[in-house]
């Protein structure tokens, strides 16, 4: 059975479409990979005891520094009381710590403990390593290459 897929483009859409590539089962095929990706990279790592919500937390707080829950939900596109379940636990687990925010004192203003960002840097660490051994064990030089100018794409599609 062939599916039939409907493209809504955007107003004033200008990019071309190449009739000999199949834009919606190359889309699949695109998110079934970056989620196998995901998992093996989550298999190579020490923080597999977190949640993936909760890891989202941890790395946005490294990258972006101190937060309120808010700031956090809103980042992240959820509710600030599911996000305020995923604080609590790493908050008990001691990767996260809160201080009242001085220019509002009802607000905690939240932060990685040192431990945290042990964590995240040795997590991290082991996913680059697995796939740095992985590229580099299973694609030929030319192939190294060519993923390279993949990547620059994959971040073009990333961006938009």
């Amino acid at each position: 059975m062939k599916a039939t897929f409907v493209v809504c483009l955007p107003n004033g859409y200008a990019g071309g479409v190449d009739e000999t590539v199949d834009v919606a089962a190359l889309a699949a095929e695109l998110r079934a990979l970056v989620a196998k990706l995901r998992r093996r990279m989550r298999e190579h790592s020490s923080s597999t005891d977190f949640t993936p919500s909760q890891i989202a937390v941890l790395v946005r707080l490294e990258n972006g520094g101190p937060a309120t829950v808010t700031d956090l939900a809103r980042a992240e596109g959820v509710r600030p009381q599911s996000m305020g379940a995923n604080v609590a636990v790493l908050e008990a687990a001691g990767f996260v710590e809160g201080v009242p925010d001085p220019a509002d004192g009802r607000r905690t203003i939240l932060s990685l403990t040192a431990e945290a960002r042990e964590k995240v840097a040795a997590g991290r660490a082991a996913r680059e390593g697995w796939l740095f051994q992985a590229v580099r064990a299973t694609l030929t030089p030319a192939e190294q290459r060519e993923l390279a100018s993949a990547v620059e794409l994959l971040k073009r599609v990333a961006d938009s």
